[in-house]
């Protein structure tokens, strides 16, 4: 699955089907079996203790549409791993990664299918966590956070069925976050793209510089607020929903309203094409058109430009995401889970363990093919990503994530379709000048409130 700055995912109506399911954990039967997701389970998979076993047996490794760029890299992870485990096979699953993939890792789940070992995002994780399909890493193996950043370690702590937050998945990889734009406009607007803005409000500014600047011309960025919650609010800490994550908050933050406000003031002045206001396009074809100043926040982004836009791209720098009141940041990485319903669970967590060390992960993301950075900190240390040479984007676009990661922050609400599709609205109806600031926050949060009801 490739890494991007998500916005939005389909963790609610995942979890609302799983929870519908009458998923969870049980203890020992009296035949000494357990249930995992309501699926018949070794009891060593479950509870406390550390898992034990030999490593042996076949288990499926799943991944989303990986297998035609790095076949030849996965698969000798694969034969590198059963030379290191004789008695132990690992088939190989390449998920096409098209619309339905989610409906079927839960189909999956509850026919207890679930791939010993899967690739999964933050939504999925969380879902699977909740409904109890995948081990619980910090109880069976308590010493599987020693090679990660601290931050991504953290970011894998999910909520199982009793709201305890519980290490269910090993950080994989995370494609950073960052500014790309364009330098002759910025200049044209009077900013320095030599010192990017330190705040979302900041980078706000900029845009109405450029919108002032272009008198329609050109434009900052795209309008459609999909692209921007709840990363922008996740990025300010914004809390959008409460700890529990049964209701809204964000409408208590003042800094919600301040925002709204920005993007209808912005999008009135002209700083994003009126037409991009409900539309799913990106920035990346008016970028490489030299029609936007700000391109995607994702680092592959610049090799996309290179590849389609070579003019654009000798114009194209890489900065800073505005830090704000969270530091270095990044959206969550992909994961790596290992099932707890797997019949050879020892084999799957160290098969897990195996693709996600220090040595592979630094491998992979060498590759020429992908543009992507690791999650353990020896990998970060690698000579590859702390002495980048060249001064071309893509390769300070390498240097500037890399230095970022050791200290980032991975945190990522996790919203509904519908949840927030029901904000995106709202903000629009202010953009469009139909709804104040202030009651289209407040709608908002009413909204996604009854949808939280709704799915209990």
């Amino acid at each position: 699955m490739r890494a991007t700055r998500l916005t939005g995912s389909v963790a609610g109506l995942v979890a609302l089907i799983l929870t519908a399911a009458g998923c969870g954990l049980s203890g020992g039967s009296d035949d000494g079996g357990a249930t995992a997701g309501g699926c018949s389970v070794d009891k060593g998979n479950i509870g406390s203790g550390k898992l034990s076993g030999e490593v042996k047996g076949q288990i499926t490794f799943q991944t989303t549409n990986l297998k035609k760029d790095f076949g030849d890299f996965f698969n000798g992870v694969i034969e590198a791993f059963e030379k290191a485990h004789p008695d132990a096979s690992v088939k190989w699953i390449d998920d096409p990664g098209d619309a339905t993939f989610n409906q079927r890792t839960v189909a999956d789940a509850q026919a207890c299918t679930l791939p010993d070992v899967i690739n999964v995002d933050s939504p999925t994780a969380t879902a699977l966590t909740k409904a109890g399909y995948l081990l619980n890493l910090g109880v069976k193996d308590p010493d599987a956070a020693e090679p990660f950043v601290p931050a991504f370690w953290k970011s894998s702590t999910m909520k199982d069925s009793s709201g305890t937050s519980v290490h269910s998945v090993l950080p994989w990889y995370t494609g950073g976050v960052l500014l790309t734009y364009n330098t002759d406009l910025l200049r044209k607007a009077g900013i320095d793209p030599a010192k990017p803005p330190t705040s979302l409000f900041g980078l706000f500014a900029d845009y109405e510089k450029i919108a002032e600047a272009a008198d329609g011309k050109y434009y900052a960025t795209m309008a459609n607020p999909v692209w921007r919650i709840p990363a922008d609010w996740d990025q300010m800490n914004i809390k959008t929903l409460s700890a529990d994550g049964k209701s809204a908050v964000f409408a208590d933050d003042p800094r919600t309203v301040q925002w709204v406000e920005w993007m209808a003031k912005l999008y009135k002045e002209g700083a994003m094409p009126k037409d991009s206001l409900s539309s799913s396009n990106d920035p990346s074809t008016l970028y490489s058109q030299g029609k936007v100043a700000y391109g995607s926040t994702n680092p592959s982004f610049v090799r996309f430009v290179k590849q389609n836009s070579p003019s654009i791209y000798a114009k194209t720098g890489v900065g800073q995401q505005p830090f704000d009141a969270l530091g270095h940041t990044t959206g969550a990485p992909q994961y790596i889970a290992a099932a707890a319903t797997s019949k050879n669970a020892p084999t799957a967590l160290a098969f897990a363990k195996f693709l996600t060390n220090a040595e592979n992960q630094t491998a992979w993301c060498k590759d020429p093919s992908v543009v992507i950075f690791p999650t353990t900190t020896a990998s970060l240390d690698d000579p590859f990503f702390q002495q980048v040479s060249g001064d071309d984007p893509f390769s300070e676009a390498r240097k500037l994530v890399a230095e970022q990661l050791k200290t980032a922050t991975a945190y990522q609400t996790n919203l509904s379709t519908a949840a927030q599709n029901a904000i995106v609205g709202q903000v629009q109806l202010a953009m469009q000048g139909k709804k104040s600031p202030e009651q289209a926050v407040k709608d908002a949060q009413d909204k996604v409130d009854e949808l939280l009801k709704q799915a209990g």
